[in-house]
């Protein structure tokens, strides 16, 4: 029980686990831009392909 209480007191990984959670929202936030971005620039190559063909 004595483990337990201690381990709710301590923070000495606080720190870490925010960063780590920042680190994971940017990452999410950067893959869902490339996804929007990916189809929007995908289009636009194949529209300068067919240009210069």
């Amino acid at each position: 029980m004595e483990l337990i209480k201690r381990f709710v007191r301590e923070e000495e990984g606080q720190g870490l686990v925010e960063y780590a959670l920042i680190i994971a929202l940017i990452a999410i936030v950067a893959i869902v831009a490339l996804q929007f971005a990916g189809s929007g620039v995908s289009g636009m190559l194949s529209n300068i392909g067919q240009q210069l063909q």
